[in-house]
């Protein structure tokens, strides 16, 4: 275990992500500040496309970051959320030398003995770790979620570079307080790289989802999984991109999953899933049609104080009855401090964007005419100019994954042109709500899980 000490912020690693994400970001941040501090008119477009680029070159967390702020109103510049959307998640694979070193860290020498079979190749690799298909001894199929070298170092650099970018747009006169988003996003992220943790959260689910037919999970194989190795069940599935242009019917039960895959554990244990991208998750089969929906990751868990759930709900109470002093308790409640009548005024914008869907009882698709690159767009833009003449306003912490998960899952519901009532999925989620009951009923299943919640979220 010694390799695994040496290498936790290892001085040689940092110095190196430095160098590199440094060189990207602080390059075009010098150029925004410089432009500013002269009084020159920046090509943002140019500059996002440019800042973009880079980031697409890297392996790590600074990518999946951007792509979050991409989602949250004014948190960047618009030009560019609109480069960064478009950012993949897959990275090129480590290849097996570094493999068989991995492996060896965290199963000891001999590992391969373990297995019946281990494949050289990747399934599929991503910003933290790669996966690879194996055997059990016994014949079952796995799949092993190996995390790369050096990543807690990568995920320092990235985030110091991180508060760069939030500083330049700062100085830009940026409308939103980035201070709690920054803290959020920093604490996620440090979690994603504790895969006992990530262990845990997929255990969490495995209970939620135990009695579900439409929704699977992994089950984990604890004998062989680390903090740096998560080794778990493999279950077979297509991507869901393979489903878009079957009938209407088998898309609507694809979306009627994925919609309560995100929201029972919200409404009935406040607990989320903070990043609904397409890579988390493929289509089963039965019968040669599609079934359901396979959840693959687990890294990004945001577990919530039950007030603030209470805060979600009475949001959606409150602009469905026109109650504005419910929906300013439920602001208050989410966190925001300050409001004015102006402000409430703006940030109901979005929130009718958000809720929009949930609040007519009706099938409908989740937007008219909009490409899922551009669901959102709109109304972050709406935003961002009202709050230009109102602002600013600082986003409590809480806010930054329930939003990314309402604009991801949007998103998917886009992609397969699903038709639903999506009021009345809300409403068979949000029945008989007690705070109370969820409070207990979410102790319960963190206790047995394991799961400790640190102290500010």
């Amino acid at each position: 275990m010694a390799f695994m000490d040496s290498e936790k912020n290892r001085l040689s690693g940092r110095l190196s992500r430095y160098a590199q994400v440094g060189t990207n970001v602080g390059g075009i941040a010098a150029k925004m500040a410089g432009s500013r501090l002269l009084g020159l008119d920046i090509d943002r477009q140019s500059n996002a496309a440019e800042l973009a680029s880079a980031l697409g070159t890297l392996k790590g967390p600074l990518m999946k970051v951007a792509q979050l702020l991409a989602t949250i109103p004014d948190a960047i510049p618009p030009e560019y959320a609109a480069e960064l959307t478009q950012l993949q998640s897959d990275a090129p694979p480590m290849g097996w030398a570094f493999v068989k070193r991995r492996m060896t860290a965290e199963l000891g020498a001999g590992w391969q003995k373990k297995f019946k079979s281990f494949e050289h190749k990747p399934a599929a690799a991503a910003s933290l770790g790669q996966v690879h298909k194996a055997v059990s001894l016994d014949g079952a199929p796995l799949a092993c979620k190996l995390q790369y070298p050096d990543m807690e170092s990568a995920v320092e650099a990235d985030l110091r570079q991180l508060q760069v970018i939030f500083a330049v747009h700062r100085r830009l006169g940026a409308v939103i307080d980035t201070t709690e988003i920054a803290k959020e996003i920093g604490a996620r992220v440090r979690e994603e790289l504790d895969y006992i943790r990530e262990a845990r959260h997929m255990a969490l689910y495995a209970g939620f989802f135990a009695d579900e037919p439409t929704i699977r999970v992994p089950e984990l194989v604890a004998g062989f999984s680390t903090r740096r190795l998560l080794t778990m069940g493999w279950l077979d599935g297509a991507k869901l991109l393979a489903y878009k242009d079957r009938g209407l019917d088998e898309r609507n039960r694809l979306a009627a999953a994925m919609f309560k895959a995100w929201w029972y554990p919200f409404s009935h244990f406040g607990v989320i899933h903070g990043d609904p991208h397409l890579g988390n998750y493929t289509v089963f089969e039965e019968g040669g049609r599609p079934a359901g929906i396979n959840l693959l990751d687990y890294g990004c868990i945001r577990i919530f104080p039950p007030a603030f759930v209470s805060g979600v709900i009475d949001l959606y109470h409150g602009l469905r009855e026109d109650d504005r002093d419910r929906v300013v308790s439920a602001y208050e409640q989410w966190g925001f401090r300050n409001l004015t009548h102006e402000l409430i005024d703006i940030l109901n914008i979005w929130a009718i964007f958000i809720y929009g869907p949930l609040l007519e009882d009706r099938v409908r698709s989740i937007a008219a005419g909009v490409s899922p690159a551009q669901y959102g767009r709109k109304q972050a833009f709406a935003v961002h100019r009202a709050l230009k003449e109102k602002g600013p306003v600082t986003v409590p912490r809480e806010f930054v994954f329930m939003d990314r998960a309402a604009i991801g899952l949007g998103g998917v519901f886009l992609h397969l042109r699903a038709e639903m009532n999506f009021y009345r999925l809300f409403n068979e989620q949000i029945e008989a709500y007690d705070e109370a009951v969820l409070a207990a009923r979410q102790k319960a299943a963190l206790d047995t899980a394991g799961i400790a919640i640190a102290a500010g979220g």
